[in-house]
């Protein structure tokens, strides 16, 4: 049976119900007024977390890229220019601490650097999320080890032999996996959902889905394969700009994943046959024998 993790007092695992984390990433284009909104929306609509991504630009930016120009919608700037534009720091990270903890829901971010942990430690973050980037970066796998909390380590764009490498270096008692493909947006003849089971028995760990496709019937599937967790990017508007937009979900779409993983959650049951109460009834009036 595979493990369970406490993720800021909630258990993720099996028999508990589903970890449906937000991905706000950075869909809130620079703007911690957008970022508030959509913390509303994920705590409104039933989510246990949101997520946000955090860089320090010179080191995540390549060098060659740096300086090559790009037009955003404040401008024509540089690459580096409008990575440090769409950045949050510390006064707009505390303020999403404060609204986050007004909401009752948890934040935390996947840190694509070291320094990053650092600046996140002084939010006390219930975990930490590995992107599927940065499955192979041992030495920011260990800097996120070190600080002792939980990790949820995605695998896209992984093979089998990057996994087992990343997991032998983490607690299992403080990893949930999740399985992906790392396509914007996914076609659904690349997801292969079975990948979850193979992840269970393997490492015997909680193994959750982080989606990119479009739509919802997918996410929902991932629920009644018995995902621990569930990871979708969220928007107020597709049609906004960014690079993750058209892959992430609207208000009206997370409230019916929620509102569907839920229903599935209570449908599965525990797999031991019983007769209802209201079939009694039903029983003494069709049975013949």
């Amino acid at each position: 049976m595979s493990k369970e993790v406490s993720l800021g007092g909630r258990l993720v695992g099996q028999g508990h119900p589903v970890y449906v984390i937000a991905e706000i990433g950075l869909n809130h284009n620079g703007d911690v007024e957008i970022a508030k909104q959509l913390i509303d929306v994920a705590a409104i609509f039933g989510c246990d977390a949101v997520k946000f991504q955090k860089r320090t630009p010179e080191l995540c930016v390549p060098k060659d890229q740096q300086d090559v120009m790009r037009d955003t919608p404040w401008g024509r700037m540089t690459y580096l220019e409008y990575r440090h534009r769409v950045e949050f720091g510390a006064e707009e990270y505390s303020q999403i601490d404060a609204h986050c903890r007004a909401k009752g829901i948890h934040w935390f971010a996947s840190c694509w650097d070291e320094p990053s942990v650092d600046f996140l430690e002084r939010f006390n973050p219930p975990c930490y999320k590995v992107a599927s980037a940065s499955l192979t970066d041992d030495g920011l796998l260990k800097k996120k080890i070190a600080t002792g909390r939980p990790i949820i380590l995605s695998t896209g764009m992984s093979s089998l032999a990057e996994i087992e490498h990343a997991v032998s270096l983490f607690p299992r008692d403080r990893l949930v996996l999740l399985h992906a493909t790392s396509t914007y947006p996914c076609k659904p003849t690349e997801i292969n959902l079975r990948m979850m089971q193979t992840l269970r028995e393997k490492f015997d760990v909680p193994v959750g889905y982080s989606g990119h496709e479009v739509g919802l019937q997918i996410s929902v599937a991932a629920a009644a394969l018995g995902a621990a967790a569930i990871e979708r990017h969220i928007t107020l508007d597709r049609t906004m700009w960014g690079s993750d937009q058209a892959a992430s979900i609207e208000p009206s779409g997370l409230q019916r994943l929620v509102r569907d993983v839920r229903v599935v959650e209570q449908a599965l049951g525990d797999g031991v046959k019983k007769v209802y109460e209201s079939e009694l009834p039903i029983k003494a009036k069709l049975r013949r024998r």
